[in-house]
């Protein structure tokens, strides 16, 4: 067993797949790609798979969901097992107490107000997720967003907030909704949407493509190539994954102010390309506003005494503070809920409009024009004297002529993208820092800023 003879820490650096087949032969098409953990289903449990697997370098991960009456297998020699659902209690604690007697891994994947932020757990995840692209409405048009641009469903605003909570690796393991096929470029928009902030999404396809990858249709394995050019791409920079934000703007929420739910105030700052800094309440101080001079409390109410002083502190220093509607709290949120109810987001629609007042053309770290298909994250690495502004295509089509301003001034600017080689930009003087140009973007480039 692979991980049996490793650490715990080893986890996090685990790529992870659903993987619908249990012939030994299939695994060829796994060592195309960076891909080197396979979750798979109690339909295709195999011993030969496994061990032929072993062999490979790559590890299997038994999935056991509440439903199954099956026992934990460990004589069919997997090398750590992934609890999907929401398991009765007891039931959980006697899998979890056999499967560490064995001294494998566990990993727990299922409501998003489950998880464990505490960094108890190397791996944390969760399986309830929106799909990412650009929402279409039934005639055809694309759905607005409060801000003007085309709504994207992203998990992006909720995975930002998980990176700002937690140490543990974070596994977005949604699957793509029922009855759909999707290209191998929605499949990569997944991908990026949840490695842009940090985690990982493990990778799941529909019935379509999955029958034509495992029976080696050549348009089918080109897609899934690409793919694992793009894993290859993420897996080639893990110092991306623990980077700081590069923001002017905090956000200061939690989890019972609307920070775990998709289509939030995060996403609808997305939208804008603005970059901010979440800051879970329970971590409030004046050390995790960081550089920020302007600061969103979506749910004052909530706040302690201490931590209203903490907000109270910044405004004194000159820093601005929005606050939400007074006498609104976000609703108890129920276990099956990940986006807004309808009357919270026109609630949250009113904050949007203050905080467009406020921000109007101001620059709190970057702006970017062009990218009405697009979402950003601007982060940082202080260690290493580099800004890094990753940019997500949700459209079909590649965008062109997308211009980003970042603050401060840098010496050398460089164009990266997992299809295709390094292209140094050239920098130009703007009033608040420096401008640089992209002549074109396909599904994900990523612009590196180096001090």
């Amino acid at each position: 067993m692979l991980l049996a003879l490793a650490a715990v820490a080893a986890l996090p650096a685990l790529v992870p797949a659903r993987w619908a087949s249990s012939d030994p032969a299939t695994l060829d098409l796994v060592k195309m790609t960076p891909v080197n953990c396979l979750l798979i289903e109690q339909g295709e449990w195999s011993k030969a798979f496994n061990a032929e697997a072993a062999r490979k370098g790559v590890a299997t991960f038994a999935v056991l969901r509440p439903g199954s009456t099956a026992a934990v297998p460990l004589d069919l020699q997997f090398d750590g097992f992934v609890l999907q659902g929401e398991f009765d209690a007891a039931k959980r604690t006697a899998l979890v107490e056999r499967i560490v007697a064995a001294k494998l891994p566990a990993i727990e994947i299922g409501l998003r107000s489950r998880m464990r932020m505490d960094g108890s757990a190397p791996v944390i995840g969760t399986d309830q997720g929106v799909w990412p692209g650009i929402q279409v409405e039934q005639d055809g048009k694309h759905q607005a967003a409060p801000s003007g641009a085309a709504w994207i469903d992203t998990n992006t605003g909720f995975l930002r907030f998980v990176a700002a909570s937690t140490q543990s690796t974070m596994w977005m393991a949604n699957q793509p909704p029922k009855g759909l096929a999707f290209s191998a470029e929605r499949y990569m928009q997944a991908i990026s949407d949840a490695a842009m902030t940090g985690a990982r999404w493990v990778i799941s396809f529909d019935d379509s493509f999955t029958r034509k990858l495992l029976a080696r249709d050549p348009k089918t394995v080109e897609g899934w190539r690409s793919i694992g050019r793009l894993l290859e791409y993420f897996e080639a920079h893990p110092e991306w994954r623990k980077a700081e934000p590069f923001a002017r703007m905090a956000i200061v929420e939690d989890a019972d102010s609307g920070a775990l739910l998709s289509g939030g105030i995060l996403d609808m700052i997305a939208t804008k390309h603005t970059p901010v800094r979440p800051v879970p309440k329970r971590g409030l101080s004046a050390t995790s506003l960081g550089a920020s001079n302007m600061a969103v409390n979506v749910d004052p109410e909530s706040l302690t005494a201490e931590q209203k002083e903490v907000l109270r502190a910044f405004t004194r220093a000159g820093g601005t503070l929005l606050t939400g509607p007074p006498g609104w709290r976000f609703p108890h949120l129920r276990d099956d809920q990940i986006t807004l109810e309808k009357d919270d987001l026109k609630k949250l629609d009113d904050i949007w409009r203050e905080l467009n007042a406020l921000t109007g053309r101001k620059n709190l770290g970057a702006r970017l024009f062009n990218v009405s298909s697009m979402l950003s994250n601007v982060v940082e690495l202080p260690a290493r004297n580099e800004i890094v502004t990753q940019l997500v295509n949700y459209s079909d089509y590649p965008v062109e002529n997308v211009t980003v301003h970042v603050l401060g001034a840098y010496k050398s600017a460089v164009l990266m993208r997992p299809d295709g080689p390094p292209i140094a930009l050239t920098g130009y003087e703007i009033e608040e820092g420096t401008g640089y140009d992209v002549d074109r973007i396909g599904t994900l480039a990523t612009i590196v800023l180096k001090k």
